[in-house]
């Protein structure tokens, strides 16, 4: 096999593991994917619109206008409006959302802490924490 044919199989054997990985971490989640999303970019990003958080999630503004009002109807999220455009609305996480977001965080990620330290032999480990920079790299790209 040649480099291109192997780096297709890699990246197809990649992809898939990857999005079922994604999927069972999700399914451990008790919030749904798409909530959880919006209160991760604010909190990295701080307040944005519903047009920013949108198109940085790569959703219509419709879709994601429903999102921040079902996390604004729990309390999650909360509007104000923009110091700098007061046509404009800024959501932002409140207290809750702060504390909803760490909680599903810790939630999901020590399902996987779990599962790396049970199911991975030690060269195992080794191998997944060799692996992280190349993905990251593939996933700043």
């Amino acid at each position: 096999m040649d480099v291109a044919t192997d780096s297709a199989l890699l990246a197809s054997e990649l992809r898939l593991i990857l999005g079922r990985l994604i999927r069972r971490m999700r399914s451990e989640g008790r919030i749904p994917i798409a909530q959880l999303a919006v209160l991760g970019r604010l909190d990295r990003g701080g307040p944005a619109t519903v047009s920013a958080l949108a198109t940085a999630e790569c959703v219509r503004p419709q879709s994601m206008s429903q999102t921040v009002s079902e996390l604004e109807a729990d309390g999650l999220v909360t509007r104000r409006p923009d110091p700098t455009d007061r046509r404009q609305l800024l959501v932002e996480l409140t207290d809750a959302g702060n504390a909803t977001l760490a909680d599903e965080r810790r939630h999901r990620e020590g399902w996987l802490a779990r599962a790396i330290a049970e199911d991975l032999s030690p060269a195992e480990r080794r191998s997944l924490e060799a692996a992280l920079e190349p993905l990251r790299r593939l996933a700043d790209d």
